[in-house]
């Protein structure tokens, strides 16, 4: 479902946007679901609905933790792109990071503050700070991206009198009632962005979230950046030269930070059954940040375990389209929910077949049985945490004819470019801040 929760109700005014049609043979799985359970009145449109957006310019303070890696990262360059290219000035409040001079290139002014911190002192001095940059910057909206940035930005939107939005890229975990009040800071937005169904559904569980105040903005992938046609064999042959890994051996790519919830090591897990099977010619390959406690308890299992060979800690890629091109398959192997990995639309972009775990990815992003039948599917799906099922999934990728793991991969690519349109998640972000500040004028 493409946003279904965002898109009902729009008016016809202002500048229109047509989003595009959608193959009625990749109609969504889990729209399927919601309708007959009842879960949401909403539908899924396949003729092409209009979506307006009336808006003057406005200054958006974004509070995020830091602009190093990761989703909520990632997400903010691309909330500051969309700001700017419509006109808009947006402010970015956090600890800094490497993607600061992105966020700036993209169109953001860059503020520094402790935002990543969780000490409550400093998230109340954080709190003032901020409510004092909305008075004098003449902020409309305050926009969070992280739960520690979120508490003061919601302190300081109610201060100033401002909508308070924010945008979910993942499931947090909820050990405790109080490890659940500290993440209800993510849930108490006007609007309450999710990006992917999957996570909408979470949020109104745990938090009873209405769900007329949730909206699910797709997140997207540059089609013609992340294009297969338009990745040279040089590109493919440097990065797999960088790597380290033969011409003959088949990639097994698993993107983002070293983190234990992304799954790391049930990828581990899963090389070691293979190598125990006696499968040869694969390399399961890293590539993300590494400097983690994490990252060296994984080295040291590999190690123990005598799989050295067919690991590789290649840290972060400097040419992911290349890196898609030359690898045989993308895992996500979460072991907590992870909305809309991007990396998961940049691999069916390049028309890479893709492994999720359960957790890793919702219906609405990865095609896979028993929701869908096996011409359709754009990967596999395996059971969260289940070494032996991704090593099984794994098998039965390569065991697979080239054409057939080559339709896999295209499919992926209509998929993506169908329902994760990057026009189509600009609009509808623009009409959440048109209404937030409508609402704001009404009040």
């Amino acid at each position: 479902m493409v946003a279904a929760l965002a898109v009902s109700g729009l008016s016809s005014v202002g500048c229109l946007v047509t989003l595009p049609s959608v193959d009625p043979a990749f109609a969504d799985p889990l729209e399927r679901d919601r309708t007959s359970s009842g879960e949401s009145s909403a539908t899924r449109t396949l003729s092409p609905p209009v979506v307006p957006i009336d808006i003057e310019p406005l200054t958006a303070l974004i509070a995020t933790p830091t602009l190093e890696a990761g989703a909520a990262d990632a997400g903010v360059i691309e909330l500051v792109r969309i700001l700017s290219s419509a006109g808009h000035e947006p402010l970015v409040v956090s600890a800094g990071g490497r993607l600061v001079r992105d966020a700036e290139a993209a169109g953001a002014t860059c503020i520094t503050l402790r935002m990543a911190s969780r000490n409550p002192l400093t998230m109340l001095r954080n709190a003032f700070a901020l409510k004092r940059i909305v008075r004098e910057r003449s902020c409309r909206i305050v926009h969070a991206h992280g739960r520690a940035p979120a508490w003061s930005a919601w302190l300081a939107a109610r201060m100033a009198g401002v909508p308070f939005l924010t945008t979910w890229y993942k499931g947090f975990r909820e050990q405790n009632a109080l490890k659940h009040l500290y993440n209800s800071v993510m849930a108490r937005g006007e609007r309450v962005i999710a990006v992917s169904d999957q996570l909408a559904d979470l949020i109104h569980d745990r938090h009873g979230t209405p769900w007329e105040r949730i909206a699910v903005v797709p997140l997207s992938a540059d089609t013609v950046v992340f294009d297969p046609a338009s990745v040279t064999s040089d590109r493919i042959a440097a990065v797999r030269r960088a790597w380290g890994v033969a011409a003959s051996d088949r990639v097994v790519l698993v993107t983002g930070r070293m983190l234990r919830r992304k799954g790391h090591h049930v990828v581990v897990k899963a090389a070691e059954r293979l190598k125990t099977m006696g499968m040869k010619d694969f390399v399961v390959v890293f590539a993300g940040e590494q400097g983690t406690r994490y990252a060296g308890e994984l080295w040291d299992r590999v190690i123990g375990a005598g799989i050295d060979d067919v690991i590789r800690m290649a840290g972060p890629s400097g040419d992911l389209p290349a890196a898609y091109a030359a690898a045989a398959v993308v895992v996500s192997a979460a072991v907590q929910p992870e909305g809309v990995q991007r990396a998961l639309l940049e691999a069916q972009a390049m028309a890479c077949p893709v492994i999720v775990s359960d957790l890793g990815a919702g219906s609405d992003v990865v095609l896979a049985a028993p929701a869908v039948g096996s011409d359709r599917i754009t990967g596999f799906r395996v059971p969260t945490g289940d070494a032996g099922a991704l090593a099984a999934a794994l098998v039965r990728l390569f065991s697979m004819p080239e054409a057939e793991r080559r339709a896999i991969g295209m499919r992926g690519r209509a998929w993506m470019r169908s329902h994760f349109d990057a026009e189509v998640s600009a609009a509808l972000m623009l009409k959440l801040y048109a209404e937030a500040v409508a609402r704001q004028k009404v009040a």
